[in-house]
């Protein structure tokens, strides 16, 4: 197979979604490789390790969407390169399609196969490609929150973990999954007082064995966040319904009650956000205000760290590549039931009830296409 490796075009988006060693990997099983010059650069690769590896070095963006038959990217095509993507030109990427009904359309019209990492699903219902950024995601959240708490930066100047004397900070971890385990962890180790909820009983024990004496685990509700929002100082948004919006769950009218610096840190907002207020901001400019309470809502968060985000992202999307350039995506789809998950949009057609039901499109039995 002819695999395309572009170089992302999202604002301040470093990572890129095949390393030297993935080329590699690539090129002994007898497929081609283009990579876009520079494309592995923000994260520490250069042209020369991707030669090396066995690549072609292609100098536009264009020419790698004109030769490839796979596209492997990062992040969603952006409008700048919808129009490059081709009738049945297969896609595997982070797509996040019911936080955005453009890109849907666009999708939609092209014709492709769209192979979303965020919906690949493993018999347990654990989502194996979108575990390595949650869990960078989840990690960043409190380093950026601890930031933007600082007064400089309009928050209520409080040092998350404290000192002898003086209360550590209040942090809010809303869902206990990925994200929310990952964030509570990072925040229980710099000494913060840490509160995580979750709708999941089970999931709350586990917690509660496995987390240290300074978090408490609390059952989820709009009665507990209404509450609990108005004594936290760092409140981190954390809930995913796999390939669908996430739920609104601290609205407007309670940011009134919260205390002027508290900093609101949506994880989801990839998925449309679980803040009423929330809107996707850049790393370039990535927070703004409402009532006096300070937003973070970038939405490629991980994109800051790329060399690590870079590596954890390949070490679990190449055996899923290799899979799909290995048989074909029909194939594959058809022999691993997690691949065929996967599967949002064909050939025009949705077939993704998560996105299906975001934009009340026609859903389609995904079997119609792999059965020939």
């Amino acid at each position: 197979m002819i695999i395309g490796v572009p170089k992302e075009i999202k604002p301040n988006e470093n990572r890129v979604a095949l390393t030297p060693a993935g080329v590699h990997e690539m090129n002994k099983r007898g497929h081609k490789v283009y990579v876009q010059k520079s494309a592995g650069v923000g994260s520490g690769f250069s042209d020369v390790e991707y030669r090396e590896a066995g690549a072609q070095i292609l100098s536009t963006i264009d020419a790698v969407y004109a030769k490839a038959e796979m596209i492997i990217k990062v992040k969603e095509p952006i409008k700048r390169e919808y129009k490059l993507v081709r009738e049945g030109q297969l896609l595997f990427t982070y797509f996040h399609f019911a936080s955005s009904k453009t890109l849907t359309d666009a999708m939609i019209k092209s014709k492709a196969v769209c192979l979303a990492y965020e919906t690949v699903e493993l018999p347990n219902r654990s989502l194996p490609l979108l575990v390595p950024m949650s869990e960078v995601a989840g990690r960043m959240a409190i380093q950026e929150g601890a930031k933007y708490l600082e007064k400089p930066q309009k928050g209520r100047g409080i040092l998350l973990g404290g000192v002898p004397g003086v209360p550590p900070a209040k942090v809010l971890v809303i869902g206990g999954g990925v994200v929310g385990t990952q964030a509570a962890k990072m925040a229980a180790g710099l000494g913060a007082q840490v509160t995580i909820l979750d709708i999941n009983l089970d999931r709350l024990r586990y917690l509660a064995d496995v987390m240290p004496a300074n978090v408490t685990t609390m059952f989820s509700g709009e009665y507990a966040i209404r509450e609990l929002v108005q004594s936290h100082d760092l409140i981190i948004g954390a809930v995913l319904i796999p390939g669908a919006k996430a739920p609104k769950l601290v609205t407007r009218k309670m940011l009134k009650t919260m205390r002027e610096g508290t900093v609101m840190v949506d994880v989801a907002v990839d998925q449309g956000g679980c803040f009423e207020t929330t809107k996707p901001t850049t790393h370039a400019k990535p927070v703004y205000i409402i009532d006096g309470v300070v937003h973070y809502s970038v939405a490629n968060m991980p994109g800051a760290v790329p060399y690590t985000s870079t590596l954890a992202l390949t070490n679990a999307t190449l055996p899923y590549a290799l899979q799909l350039a290995d048989l074909g995506w029909k194939e594959a789809c058809r022999r691993s039931e997690p691949l065929r998950k996967g599967l949002n949009i064909i050939s025009g057609k949705v077939v993704y009830k998560g996105v299906s039901d975001a934009w009340r499109k026609k859903l389609y039995d995904v079997d119609e296409f792999l059965s020939d």
